[in-house]
């Protein structure tokens, strides 16, 4: 009965490894595979191994068959980007998109969710349920409308537009997301604090938003990201060549009849670096929060 046991366990464990293992290839090779191509000679990527990194040289196998272990190694690809593309611009348009969208969105969301977690008012279920029916409809549904409001205060072609239509459609799930972690904080914490003389400004500062940081640095970090992978949005209100976006940018080198794939490979691999720095900062205080969040009735 023992000997049945550990053999179970034994093929159990072997599956669980395999298929971790599997999935893992599926996940990781296609972004192994972009790296490599951002460091391998030429623009194409139809000719290249499927075994990413290596010199380039060819093994011949007994059956006949070649394998070519890696691409080779060049640097081009990234000083062709800063030299003779405008990738700085683009990266700096993108990133003033981003923090003023991120910045924007948790302010209004928090505030929004406070009041809907703390308040009561005429129609408040109401309200709720428009916000939450507004994230049943894809963004696409309202675009005629959203260029027609940006073409008559004068948003199209610029970079505020854009973050208008990013924190306008940020707004409905995210005050959702928040006011439901809002929710499980006792409000025993305000009685306590108007007692003492506090206002509702000072108890969402020094109370609401310590306990609710998990949550607010989740929706500062999904707002921050989202701007960097659009295209649709930025396609439809920028128009200038000095307003255009990374995704704009980018994927003028895989369109257009051009056929530079490392060029964006080695465009999109750079955009990761705001993405790792973003999270080392913010690691620490999500860690730490985490511990100290959820304080319930």
């Amino acid at each position: 009965m023992i000997k049945n046991y550990n053999a179970f366990k034994t093929v159990n464990t072997t599956i669980t490894y395999m298929i971790f293992i599997l999935i893992s290839l599926f996940v990781f090779y296609p972004l192994v595979y972009v790296v490599a191509a951002a460091f391998a000679p030429g623009n194409g990527i139809a000719n290249m191994s499927i075994i990413p990194f290596g010199d380039g040289h060819t093994i011949h196998l007994a059956n006949g068959m070649k394998i070519t272990m890696g691409n080779g190694f060049t640097l081009d690809h990234f000083k062709y980007l800063f030299t003779k593309t405008n990738y700085w611009l683009w990266f700096k348009n993108t990133f003033i998109i981003a923090l003023w969208t991120s910045i924007l969105t948790v302010i209004i969301s928090s505030l929004s969710a406070y009041v809907f977690s703390r308040f009561n008012f005429a129609f408040k279920k109401s309200m709720l349920m428009s916000l939450l029916i507004l994230q049943i409809f894809p963004s696409f549904v309202g675009m005629i409308a959203i260029y027609v409001i940006l073409n008559r205060i004068g948003g199209i072609d610029t970079l505020w537009g854009l973050v208008l239509v990013y924190v306008a459609g940020n707004i409905p799930y995210n005050t959702w997301m928040v006011k439901s972690y809002m929710d499980t904080v006792s409000k025993n914490l305000d009685e306590a604090a108007r007692i003492d003389g506090a206002g509702h400004f000072r108890i969402f500062g020094t109370i609401i938003l310590p306990i609710t940081k998990p949550i607010i640095t989740f929706l500062g970090i999904s707002s921050f990201t989202g701007p960097w992978m659009d295209f649709i949005f930025p396609k439809m209100v920028l128009r200038s060549a000095d307003k255009q976006t990374l995704a704009l940018g980018l994927c003028s080198f895989v369109s257009d009849k051009k056929n530079e794939f490392t060029n964006f490979a080695a465009g999109s691999l750079i955009i990761a670096i705001p993405f790792v720095i973003f999270f080392l900062f913010t690691q620490k205080s999500m860690m730490l929060s985490m511990g100290t969040a959820g304080v319930k009735e």
